[in-house]
């Protein structure tokens, strides 16, 4: 990875969001960059001036997707954290001209972009403070996001205080002997034809759910997040579908794991009222199965009413859910004083949460 650029500039979002692009090493389309956003409220009181480690959350968008979720950063940063996201090269922010949108051959590409986000995460969180400062870190990725990260933090134990999965992507759908055929078609067509396009029903629901142009409530950049989603090309679904091979022969993230879904698909292309309240992207039951086998301390949190973006759905739906999280995180990544001797807030002796006297009900 090349010098990083450490001119930071308002971003398209406006005030008090900050960007910061990540220079990375270039591949057969050119030149290629990561943005870290940072949101960066004015006033006293934030985390910045908490005693001890800092809290900090990094967000990681899915396929077809890039940051744009200002509500959420706020919320999490009124409950005591500092708020990052990362638009992945080629994607939002980051995509440049005559790149081919999304596209990467293996997810591991994304390492570079997760390590020089942390970096200059960690950079800019001292310089808040004046000093060098310890940092709790959570991950907080969605769909294909959620993949990366899960697996990123496999390869990478002890680097992040826990992980945050807004609807995964974990598995792929049909038989495993299915699977296994289709994966080897398109590792094969790969190697010839890895940036040719699959001629694949085209999606839309996800799209009018949450759009202000449709029947969402969002803003969203056509181009960035366009209606029909980023071309689905042969190179990408390989390696989609290899990372999903290396999940179904099992790992063990060892930090623990928060999971937040639907209660319910409704899949198709057809457009169906309940897309507006269900998950209209991915079949939440393989989803969940595989979660569970994710780690030890894995906690899964189905909302009724929540789509693909759990943070994306209805007012009360998504306040669900971000009230889920923050209450999660406190139990697991409470706030400590440096160097302290005490049990963290929050925990037992065996490291497990406290169930505090009231907590969001359960589904």
């Amino acid at each position: 990875m090349s010098s990083m650029d450490e001119s930071w500039t308002e971003d398209i979002l406006g005030p008090p969001f900050r960007a910061l692009t990540l220079p990375l090493e270039p591949d057969d389309e050119g030149p290629r960059v990561a943005t870290l956003v940072a949101y960066e409220p004015d006033g006293a009181g934030g985390p910045s001036e908490q005693a001890g480690p800092a809290r900090a959350v990094l967000y990681v968008h899915g396929f077809s997707d890039y940051f744009f979720h200002e509500e959420l950063a706020r919320t999490l940063h009124l409950h005591g954290w500092e708020f990052f996201a990362l638009d992945l090269h080629k994607y939002g922010r980051s995509l440049l001209p005559g790149q081919t949108p999304g596209y990467v051959s293996t997810l591991e590409h994304y390492d570079a972009d997760l390590e020089a986000a942390i970096l200059a995460l960690e950079q800019r969180v001292a310089a808040r403070r004046g000093a060098p400062t310890a940092v709790d870190l959570v991950l907080v990725a969605h769909s294909t996001g959620g993949l990366v990260a899960t697996l990123w933090v496999a390869r990478n134990p002890g680097r992040i205080a826990a992980l945050v999965l807004n609807s995964p992507w974990l598995d792929t759908p049909g038989t495993p002997l299915l699977k296994r055929a289709v994966r080897g078609i398109l590792t094969a067509a790969s190697r010839r034809w890895p940036k040719a396009r699959l001629r694949l029903p085209e999606p839309g629901s996800s799209f009018r759910s949450i759009s202000d142009s449709r029947d969402g409530e969002w803003r969203i950049d056509p181009v960035w997040r366009p209606e029909a989603g980023f071309p689905v090309t042969v190179g990408w679904l390989s390696g989609v579908l290899a990372a999903h091979d290396v999940l179904a022969r099992g790992i063990s993230v060892r930090e623990p794991v928060l999971v937040l879904c639907s209660t319910a698909s409704t899949l198709g292309t057809a457009w169906k009222n309940a897309k507006l309240a269900t998950d209209s992207v991915l079949d939440v039951a393989p989803m969940v199965r595989r979660a569970a086998e994710l780690g030890p301390r894995v906690t899964i949190r189905r909302i009724h009413g929540a789509l693909h973006d759990v943070f994306l759905s209805r007012g009360e739906v998504r306040r669900l859910a971000v009230d889920s999280a923050a209450w999660w995180l406190d139990a697991y990544v409470p706030v400590r004083a440096e160097n302290s001797d005490v049990l963290p807030r929050g925990m037992t002796a065996g490291g497990a949460p406290r169930i505090p006297a009231e907590r969001p009900a359960q589904d």
